[in-house]
């Protein structure tokens, strides 16, 4: 039996877990939730995921895992033999430790004020909210500075945890197309993370996750 994702195509979070497994070469079923509809609020999805998000990985054997990091970190794991290498050897304390510091980067620096511009901008006003001109204004230049920082990181080595590509930088993927898309100049103005996030958004990975889109 191919695991199930139960996700949307639209969700950011959805995405990441998709990418991740792309890369590795896992076969899935997109099991759609009806998202307007509501399903994500019953009582059969809360019992999958307690708080009614997606997605939610469940596998033949009935184990279920939510939170789409928790979900990557899984498969990244489970299937460390096939496709791209996306968690250092366990073995290597130092490289462990440079990924959860760059894992740790991207949960608390990256996704607060990105994943805030995307509600703003994007679904507040899909939802029949106004936006926030002046919280847009002070995420912009939240992730205007850490971007900053970003910089200086990758001045240092090609990828946010050292010289190879890891997990951690194809989890900013979701909603670094999102700010780009809202603020172009915020990556534009920052070279080293331009070209990092261009050559990431160029896997064919992310292209296969993003189709139909």
């Amino acid at each position: 039996m191919v695991l199930i994702i139960i996700g949307h195509p639209v969700s950011t979070c959805t995405r990441r877990v998709k990418t991740a497994l792309y890369e590795k070469g896992v076969e899935f079923n997109l099991q759609v939730i009806d998202w307007p509809g509501g399903e994500h609020r019953t009582e059969a999805h809360l019992q999958k995921q307690p708080f009614g998000q997606v997605p939610v990985l469940i596998e033949e054997d009935g184990f279920i895992l939510y939170e789409s990091r928790a979900i990557g970190r899984y498969i990244a794991a489970k299937y460390a033999n096939q496709g791209t290498k996306l968690l250092p050897d366990p073995s290597d304390l130092k490289a462990v430790a440079l990924f959860e510091q760059a894992a740790s980067v991207e949960l608390a620096d990256f996704d607060p004020p990105a994943s805030g511009l995307a509600y703003e901008k994007i679904i507040k006003p899909r939802t029949g909210l106004t936006t926030d001109e002046k919280r847009v204004q002070t995420l912009n230049q939240t992730l205007n500075s850490k971007l900053d920082g970003y910089e200086r990181i990758l001045s240092k080595h090609k990828y946010l945890a050292g010289e190879e590509l890891t997990l951690v930088d194809l989890f900013h993927l979701p909603y670094a197309a999102t700010t780009e898309l809202l603020a172009p100049e915020l990556y534009e103005s920052h070279p080293k993370v331009h070209a990092w996030y261009k050559e990431l958004k160029e896997r064919p990975s992310w292209k296969k996750a993003n189709e139909g889109l």
